[in-house]
Protein backbone atom coordinates (compact mmCIF):
# COMPACT_ATOMS: atom_id res chain seq x y z
CA UNK A 1 0.00 0.00 0.00
CA UNK A 2 1.54 3.24 -1.24
CA UNK A 3 1.68 5.76 2.34
CA UNK A 4 -0.49 8.99 2.86
CA UNK A 5 0.82 11.53 5.02
CA UNK A 6 -1.47 14.04 6.50
CA UNK A 7 -2.19 16.47 9.57
CA UNK A 8 -3.62 18.94 11.39
CA UNK A 9 -1.98 21.71 13.55
CA UNK A 10 -3.00 21.48 17.29
CA UNK A 11 -3.89 25.04 17.93
CA UNK A 12 -7.64 24.24 19.49
CA UNK A 13 -10.62 21.54 17.62
CA UNK A 14 -11.43 21.63 13.99
CA UNK A 15 -14.34 22.62 12.33
CA UNK A 16 -16.74 21.74 9.19
CA UNK A 17 -14.14 23.57 7.33
CA UNK A 18 -11.32 20.54 8.03
CA UNK A 19 -14.21 18.12 7.75
CA UNK A 20 -14.84 19.15 4.02
CA UNK A 21 -11.17 19.72 2.98
CA UNK A 22 -10.00 17.17 4.56
CA UNK A 23 -11.11 14.57 7.62
CA UNK A 24 -14.31 13.47 5.16
CA UNK A 25 -11.34 12.47 2.51
CA UNK A 26 -9.02 10.73 5.14
CA UNK A 27 -11.70 8.39 6.20
CA UNK A 28 -12.18 7.45 2.80
CA UNK A 29 -8.53 6.92 2.10
CA UNK A 30 -7.55 4.75 4.97
CA UNK A 31 -9.16 1.61 3.40
CA UNK A 32 -6.71 2.12 0.32
CA UNK A 33 -3.25 3.29 2.04
CA UNK A 34 -1.18 3.38 4.73
CA UNK A 35 -2.48 6.04 6.47
CA UNK A 36 0.06 8.23 9.03
CA UNK A 37 -2.39 11.12 10.84
CA UNK A 38 0.09 14.23 12.22
CA UNK A 39 -0.75 16.29 15.04
CA UNK A 40 1.43 18.95 14.01
CA UNK A 41 2.47 20.46 17.52
CA UNK A 42 6.08 22.23 16.72
CA UNK A 43 4.24 23.87 13.55
CA UNK A 44 1.89 25.13 15.55
CA UNK A 45 4.35 27.22 17.22
CA UNK A 46 4.94 29.05 14.20
CA UNK A 47 2.12 30.62 14.86
CA UNK A 48 1.44 30.50 18.62
CA UNK A 49 4.84 30.54 20.21
CA UNK A 50 2.88 32.63 22.83
CA UNK A 51 0.10 30.39 23.61
CA UNK A 52 1.71 26.79 24.74
CA UNK A 53 -0.82 25.85 26.64
CA UNK A 54 -3.22 25.84 23.91
CA UNK A 55 -0.66 23.94 22.07
CA UNK A 56 -0.59 21.35 24.45
CA UNK A 57 -4.36 20.80 25.36
CA UNK A 58 -5.13 21.04 21.85
CA UNK A 59 -3.04 17.32 21.34
CA UNK A 60 -5.92 15.62 22.88
CA UNK A 61 -8.62 17.55 21.05
CA UNK A 62 -7.66 16.84 17.67
CA UNK A 63 -6.72 12.94 18.09
CA UNK A 64 -10.11 12.73 19.32
CA UNK A 65 -11.88 14.82 16.45
CA UNK A 66 -10.01 12.25 13.85
CA UNK A 67 -11.43 9.28 15.73
CA UNK A 68 -14.52 10.85 16.01
CA UNK A 69 -15.21 11.38 12.34
CA UNK A 70 -14.53 7.59 11.83
CA UNK A 71 -11.11 7.34 11.25
CA UNK A 72 -10.09 3.58 12.41
CA UNK A 73 -6.97 3.53 15.57
CA UNK A 74 -6.07 -0.33 14.05
CA UNK A 75 -6.00 1.14 10.30
CA UNK A 76 -4.25 4.75 10.85
CA UNK A 77 -1.24 6.16 12.53
CA UNK A 78 -1.46 8.82 14.71
CA UNK A 79 1.30 10.74 15.53
CA UNK A 80 2.77 13.47 17.51
CA UNK A 81 5.30 15.39 15.87
CA UNK A 82 7.08 16.56 18.73
CA UNK A 83 7.97 13.03 19.89
CA UNK A 84 9.68 12.15 16.70
CA UNK A 85 13.56 13.13 16.62
CA UNK A 86 14.11 12.07 13.13
CA UNK A 87 11.45 15.15 11.91
CA UNK A 88 13.79 17.94 13.35
CA UNK A 89 17.28 16.42 12.27
CA UNK A 90 15.70 16.06 8.90
CA UNK A 91 14.37 19.82 9.40
CA UNK A 92 18.09 20.39 10.13
CA UNK A 93 19.41 18.53 7.11
CA UNK A 94 16.80 20.25 4.89
CA UNK A 95 17.39 23.67 6.04
CA UNK A 96 20.97 23.92 4.59
CA UNK A 97 20.06 23.31 1.04
CA UNK A 98 17.24 25.40 0.74
CA UNK A 99 17.58 28.80 0.04
CA UNK A 100 15.88 32.24 1.64
CA UNK A 101 14.90 33.16 -2.20
CA UNK A 102 12.67 30.03 -2.23
CA UNK A 103 10.39 30.27 0.61
CA UNK A 104 10.36 34.02 0.38
CA UNK A 105 8.44 34.00 -3.17
CA UNK A 106 6.44 30.97 -1.96
CA UNK A 107 2.91 31.49 -2.40
CA UNK A 108 1.49 30.25 0.13
CA UNK A 109 3.78 31.50 2.91
CA UNK A 110 2.70 35.30 1.58
CA UNK A 111 -0.79 34.55 1.41
CA UNK A 112 -0.23 33.52 5.55
CA UNK A 113 2.44 35.77 6.61
CA UNK A 114 -0.42 38.23 5.24
CA UNK A 115 -3.06 36.58 7.38
CA UNK A 116 -0.76 36.64 10.52
CA UNK A 117 0.38 40.39 9.87
CA UNK A 118 3.91 39.43 8.84
CA UNK A 119 3.81 41.49 5.81
CA UNK A 120 3.89 45.19 5.10
CA UNK A 121 3.10 47.08 2.08
CA UNK A 122 6.77 49.68 2.51
CA UNK A 123 8.69 46.39 3.64
CA UNK A 124 11.17 44.86 1.28
CA UNK A 125 11.01 43.47 -2.34
CA UNK A 126 8.90 40.54 -0.91
CA UNK A 127 6.05 42.52 1.05
CA UNK A 128 7.67 41.35 4.45
CA UNK A 129 7.98 43.23 7.56
CA UNK A 130 11.06 40.86 8.38
CA UNK A 131 10.82 42.68 11.78
CA UNK A 132 8.08 40.83 12.30
CA UNK A 133 8.65 37.27 10.04
CA UNK A 134 10.00 34.85 12.50
CA UNK A 135 12.53 31.97 11.28
CA UNK A 136 10.37 29.52 12.02
CA UNK A 137 7.49 30.78 10.13
CA UNK A 138 9.93 31.65 7.30
CA UNK A 139 10.96 28.05 7.27
CA UNK A 140 7.45 26.38 7.17
CA UNK A 141 7.96 25.16 4.01
CA UNK A 142 11.01 22.67 5.07
CA UNK A 143 9.48 21.27 8.06
CA UNK A 144 6.64 20.12 6.58
CA UNK A 145 9.22 18.03 3.50
CA UNK A 146 10.63 16.57 7.21
CA UNK A 147 7.00 15.71 8.47
CA UNK A 148 6.64 13.98 4.87
CA UNK A 149 9.12 12.33 4.12
CA UNK A 150 10.63 10.89 7.75
CA UNK A 151 8.37 8.30 6.84
CA UNK A 152 8.90 8.03 3.04
CA UNK A 153 4.95 9.07 2.23
CA UNK A 154 4.15 8.69 -1.17
CA UNK A 155 1.15 11.18 -1.47
CA UNK A 156 -0.48 14.39 0.68
CA UNK A 157 -3.72 15.25 0.32
CA UNK A 158 -3.93 19.16 0.13
CA UNK A 159 -6.31 21.66 -1.35
CA UNK A 160 -4.52 24.25 -4.00
CA UNK A 161 -3.32 26.40 -1.19
CA UNK A 162 -0.82 24.15 -0.35
CA UNK A 163 0.60 22.46 -3.83
CA UNK A 164 3.35 25.35 -3.63
CA UNK A 165 4.78 23.88 -0.10
CA UNK A 166 4.39 20.00 -2.03
CA UNK A 167 6.05 21.34 -5.29
CA UNK A 168 8.76 22.61 -2.95
CA UNK A 169 9.36 19.69 -0.77
CA UNK A 170 9.92 17.71 -4.32
CA UNK A 171 12.36 20.09 -4.98
CA UNK A 172 14.32 19.88 -1.88
CA UNK A 173 14.02 16.14 -1.81
CA UNK A 174 15.22 16.28 -5.35
CA UNK A 175 18.23 18.16 -4.47
CA UNK A 176 19.01 16.17 -1.55
CA UNK A 177 19.07 13.00 -2.98
CA UNK A 178 21.01 14.35 -5.67
CA UNK A 179 23.99 15.65 -3.72
CA UNK A 180 24.17 12.72 -1.13
CA UNK A 181 23.11 9.66 -3.21
CA UNK A 182 19.71 9.28 -0.40
CA UNK A 183 16.68 7.66 -2.02
CA UNK A 184 14.24 9.80 0.08
CA UNK A 185 10.50 9.12 -1.48
CA UNK A 186 9.78 12.35 -3.69
CA UNK A 187 6.24 13.16 -2.27
CA UNK A 188 3.50 13.39 -4.75
CA UNK A 189 0.00 15.57 -4.00
CA UNK A 190 -3.23 14.15 -4.00
CA UNK A 191 -5.76 17.30 -4.53
CA UNK A 192 -8.81 17.52 -2.90
CA UNK A 193 -12.07 17.64 -5.22
CA UNK A 194 -13.71 20.10 -2.56
CA UNK A 195 -13.60 23.73 -2.72
CA UNK A 196 -12.85 25.59 0.97
CA UNK A 197 -15.42 25.82 2.91
CA UNK A 198 -16.36 29.66 3.72
CA UNK A 199 -17.18 31.23 7.20
CA UNK A 200 -20.24 31.81 8.84
CA UNK A 201 -19.56 35.14 8.58
CA UNK A 202 -19.23 35.27 4.44
CA UNK A 203 -15.19 35.25 4.67
CA UNK A 204 -13.37 33.35 2.04
CA UNK A 205 -12.33 31.26 4.97
CA UNK A 206 -13.51 29.77 8.00
CA UNK A 207 -11.14 29.62 10.87
CA UNK A 208 -10.29 29.09 14.56
CA UNK A 209 -9.58 32.91 14.98
CA UNK A 210 -11.74 34.38 13.05
CA UNK A 211 -14.88 33.24 14.84
CA UNK A 212 -17.08 31.97 11.98
CA UNK A 213 -16.62 28.32 12.92
CA UNK A 214 -18.61 25.63 13.48
CA UNK A 215 -17.16 23.41 15.10
CA UNK A 216 -16.96 19.02 15.20
CA UNK A 217 -17.56 19.66 19.09
CA UNK A 218 -20.46 21.92 19.07
CA UNK A 219 -23.67 20.68 20.53
CA UNK A 220 -26.80 20.91 18.70
CA UNK A 221 -27.84 23.79 19.91
CA UNK A 222 -24.87 25.75 19.36
CA UNK A 223 -25.15 24.81 15.70
CA UNK A 224 -28.52 26.39 15.92
CA UNK A 225 -27.47 29.57 17.21
CA UNK A 226 -24.27 30.05 14.72
CA UNK A 227 -26.21 28.75 11.69
CA UNK A 228 -28.94 31.68 13.05
CA UNK A 229 -26.43 33.86 12.76
CA UNK A 230 -25.05 33.63 9.27
CA UNK A 231 -24.92 35.71 6.36
CA UNK A 232 -27.14 35.47 3.45
CA UNK A 233 -28.18 37.62 0.50
CA UNK A 234 -27.92 41.32 2.27
CA UNK A 235 -30.34 42.31 -0.73
CA UNK A 236 -33.30 40.22 0.33
CA UNK A 237 -34.60 42.30 3.15
CA UNK A 238 -38.06 40.31 2.67
CA UNK A 239 -39.37 37.04 1.79
CA UNK A 240 -41.25 38.35 -0.85
CA UNK A 241 -37.97 39.83 -2.11
CA UNK A 242 -36.73 36.72 -4.89
CA UNK A 243 -33.17 35.87 -3.44
CA UNK A 244 -29.65 35.08 -4.75
CA UNK A 245 -28.36 31.52 -3.61
CA UNK A 246 -25.29 32.46 -5.23
CA UNK A 247 -24.08 35.09 -3.30
CA UNK A 248 -25.72 33.25 0.41
CA UNK A 249 -23.39 31.87 2.20
CA UNK A 250 -25.98 29.20 3.84
CA UNK A 251 -26.64 28.04 0.34
CA UNK A 252 -23.16 27.16 0.38
CA UNK A 253 -23.42 24.90 3.44
CA UNK A 254 -26.53 23.77 1.95
CA UNK A 255 -24.46 22.28 -1.35
CA UNK A 256 -21.94 20.67 1.07
CA UNK A 257 -24.15 19.46 3.44
CA UNK A 258 -27.58 18.93 2.24
CA UNK A 259 -26.74 18.52 -1.61
CA UNK A 260 -30.09 15.91 -1.98
CA UNK A 261 -32.46 18.87 -0.90
CA UNK A 262 -30.14 21.90 -2.07
CA UNK A 263 -31.71 22.39 -5.74
CA UNK A 264 -34.79 22.15 -4.41
CA UNK A 265 -33.38 25.23 -1.85
CA UNK A 266 -32.12 27.64 -4.95
CA UNK A 267 -35.53 26.99 -6.58
CA UNK A 268 -37.60 28.35 -3.58
CA UNK A 269 -35.58 31.08 -2.96
CA UNK A 270 -34.86 32.33 -6.25
CA UNK A 271 -38.83 32.32 -6.41
CA UNK A 272 -39.40 33.89 -2.92
CA UNK A 273 -40.93 30.38 -2.25
CA UNK A 274 -38.81 30.29 0.91
CA UNK A 275 -37.51 32.81 3.37
CA UNK A 276 -33.71 32.58 5.25
CA UNK A 277 -35.29 31.77 8.76
CA UNK A 278 -36.60 28.87 7.45
CA UNK A 279 -33.59 27.57 5.27
CA UNK A 280 -31.12 27.89 7.89
CA UNK A 281 -33.50 25.70 10.00
CA UNK A 282 -33.43 23.35 7.16
CA UNK A 283 -29.43 23.84 7.07
CA UNK A 284 -29.04 23.24 10.90
CA UNK A 285 -30.93 20.57 11.02
CA UNK A 286 -29.03 18.92 8.05
CA UNK A 287 -25.64 19.55 9.93
CA UNK A 288 -26.82 18.60 13.12
CA UNK A 289 -27.83 14.87 11.31
CA UNK A 290 -24.32 15.35 10.42
CA UNK A 291 -22.76 15.75 13.21
CA UNK A 292 -24.76 13.69 15.54
CA UNK A 293 -22.76 10.34 14.89
CA UNK A 294 -19.57 12.30 15.19
CA UNK A 295 -20.60 13.92 18.93
CA UNK A 296 -21.80 9.87 20.09
CA UNK A 297 -17.83 9.04 18.78
CA UNK A 298 -16.52 11.93 20.50
CA UNK A 299 -18.06 11.24 23.97
CA UNK A 300 -16.91 7.49 24.12
CA UNK A 301 -13.80 8.55 23.56
CA UNK A 302 -13.91 12.16 25.77
CA UNK A 303 -14.81 9.47 28.33
CA UNK A 304 -11.27 7.59 27.27
CA UNK A 305 -8.84 9.74 27.53
CA UNK A 306 -6.69 6.88 28.16
CA UNK A 307 -7.29 5.20 25.27
CA UNK A 308 -6.58 7.53 23.55
CA UNK A 309 -3.35 8.68 25.18
CA UNK A 310 -2.40 4.70 24.16
CA UNK A 311 -3.19 5.09 20.46
CA UNK A 312 -1.16 8.28 20.41
CA UNK A 313 1.63 6.84 22.14
CA UNK A 314 1.57 3.59 19.95
CA UNK A 315 1.34 5.49 16.63
CA UNK A 316 4.61 8.24 17.87
CA UNK A 317 6.05 4.91 19.02
CA UNK A 318 5.63 3.12 15.36
CA UNK A 319 6.67 6.01 13.80
CA UNK A 320 9.72 6.62 15.61
CA UNK A 321 11.03 2.90 14.26
CA UNK A 322 10.21 3.98 10.73
CA UNK A 323 12.03 7.70 11.38
CA UNK A 324 15.05 6.42 13.55
CA UNK A 325 15.81 3.54 10.87
CA UNK A 326 15.47 6.58 7.56
CA UNK A 327 17.60 8.87 9.54
CA UNK A 328 20.20 6.46 10.28
CA UNK A 329 20.22 5.41 6.48
CA UNK A 330 20.29 9.05 5.78
CA UNK A 331 23.44 9.78 7.67
CA UNK A 332 25.45 6.85 6.23
CA UNK A 333 24.90 8.08 2.59
CA UNK A 334 25.82 11.55 4.34
CA UNK A 335 28.50 10.52 6.03
CA UNK A 336 27.62 12.23 9.38
CA UNK A 337 27.22 8.69 11.34
CA UNK A 338 29.78 8.02 13.82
Amino acid sequence: MKRILTGDRTTGKLHLGHYVGSLRQRVALQHDYDTFILLADVQALTTHFDNPELINSSILDVAIDNLSVGLDPEKVTIIQQSMIPSIAELTIFYSMITTVNHLLINPTIKSEARNYGFSSENAHDYDYDFSKLSYGFLGYPVSQTADITFCNADLVPVGEDQVPHIELSRKIVRKFNALYGTEITEPDYKLSSVSRLCGLDGNAKMGKSLGNAIYLSDTKEDVEKKVRSAVTDTNRVSVKIPGNPDVCTVYQYHKAFNEAESGNICSMCKNAQIGCVACKKMLASALNAVLDPIREKRAYYESHISDVKDIIKSGTDKANRIGNENIRSIKEKMHVLI
